[in-house]
């Protein structure tokens, strides 16, 4: 598609936007500049949905007015809510609706999965993950690494760049062949929160699978932004967080995927709770533990309906739309705002994102050239929300379920007038 710098480029694109309406889905930040303010902060915590307060107050009625009843009455019954994500949740990562169940936050899943896929053997014992990894996932596995009295940094293999700040493809697949015998399991980011890189999970599991590692993604900054397949691409388990792309609100629940092939099994190791037990004998109570022959098998306890009801409520935005449609929307939303920066802030920005749409979401990660002091403060009075990471790198993520084509314009006018 061929882009232009005017600003009726931008109105004409948005005009054509066949998905404009679910902008109005949403609560947009004011500004002191603006009505709204121009929110490109997606990827660290999505906006409300018009429609999770009422999700919230249905169940504070229920609670008031039903109490404990509210378990297995009302509209949307306590005891199987978390159902009531499954089938959006799973068809937003491609899996089958029994490899997936929302609970609990992103890292505590993250332990509870490499308990059960953490298996180290002998030689084979180390653990892979990507350089720029997010912190939390690298304290994760380093205290997996030590729980199973292993080194934490000795059996800790880091994949570092071999194009500036990104790992190509072939570089990771050759990484398996030289050490592939002594990896037990291998946990990277779908997309990387940093440079906003997006890894070829399918490659990357079926490399690793030649050398019997076990594979997981952190897909909290891919799920609602990438179109994945994580079935069909073979991949052992996954873990995503419910506030980024996925608007469930600060703190919102965790998703989980297993895939079938690890499902129904008892002699895999599992930290285990009373909501993972066989529901047809669950509240009978038993000594014996009978595990789910779901994902649900690793849920501990019973759903935090208030935190879950406004996940629900932009899961079934998600699911009117499409993440297809939405996929299609923010690749062109992205090539323009790459080109926007590209013609008239080149000498001033170093753009870490890979060019190629299907090495990126709709995160481009903007490298400061030369650093300017208080810069976000400066967009934040213009009634940009982005965010900043140390040393010089401007996040920016026109998501395409609120943001408009005439938002990305104005930044880039806003961003060089500033530069």
């Amino acid at each position: 598609m061929s882009f232009s710098t005017l600003e009726s480029f931008a109105h004409q694109m948005d005009g054509e936007d066949p998905l404009k309406k679910y902008r109005d889905c949403f609560h947009i930040p004011p500004s002191k500049e603006r009505d709204r303010s121009i929110y490109f902060c997606g990827n660290s915590l999505g906006l409300q949905p018009q429609t999770a307060y009422t999700l919230i107050k249905e169940e504070l009625d229920a609670w008031k007015k039903l109490g404990v009843d509210g378990h297995l009455a009302g509209q949307r019954p306590w005891l199987p809510y978390h159902e009531f994500l499954t089938q959006h949740s799973s068809e937003l990562v491609g899996a089958l609706e029994k490899e997936v169940v929302v609970m609990n936050s992103l890292s505590v899943n993250l332990h509870l999965l490499m308990a059960s896929f953490y298996r180290p053997t002998g030689k084979k014992k180390k653990i892979l993950i990507e350089n720029n990894a997010f912190p939390s996932d690298r304290y994760a596995v380093q205290s997996q690494l030590r729980f199973h009295q292993n080194h934490p940094t000795e059996d800790l293999l880091i994949l570092q760049p071999d194009e500036g700040e990104l790992i190509t493809t072939s570089w990771i697949l050759d990484y398996f062949e030289h050490h592939g015998d002594e990896i037990a399991m291998v946990l990277m980011g779908g997309v990387n929160y940093y440079s906003g890189q997006a890894f070829d999970m399918r490659a990357i599991t079926q490399k690793a699978h030649e050398y019997d590692c076990l594979v997981g993604f952190d897909l909290a900054h891919a799920t609602g932004n990438m179109e994945m397949n994580l079935h069909g691409w073979d991949v052992d388990f996954a873990a995503w967080c419910g506030y980024k792309y996925l608007n469930g609100g600060p703190g919102a629940p965790s998703g989980v995927f297993i895939h079938e092939r690890h499902l129904g099994r008892k002699d895999i190791p599992r930290f285990e709770g009373w909501w993972g037990h066989d529901k047809s004998t669950r509240f009978k109570m038993p000594d014996e533990f009978i595990p789910m022959d779901t994902a649900e098998a690793w849920q501990l306890s019973n759903p935090p309906i208030f935190a879950m009801a406004p996940l629900l409520a932009s899961l079934e935005i998600f699911n009117e739309a499409g993440i297809i449609k939405l996929r299609e929307k923010s690749i062109r939303l992205t090539n323009y705002l790459e080109f926007l920066i590209k013609n008239t802030l080149d000498s001033k920005i170093k753009i870490i994102t890979p060019s190629n749409k299907n090495n990126r979401g709709c995160q481009l990660s903007l490298q400061m050239i030369d650093p300017i002091d208080n810069i976000m403060d400066t967009l934040h009075k213009n009634g940009v929300t982005a965010d900043w990471r140390e040393p010089d790198v401007i996040r920016v993520a026109p998501v395409p379920l609120y943001n408009t084509f005439h938002e990305v314009w104005e930044f880039s006018n806003i961003l060089n007038d500033i530069l």
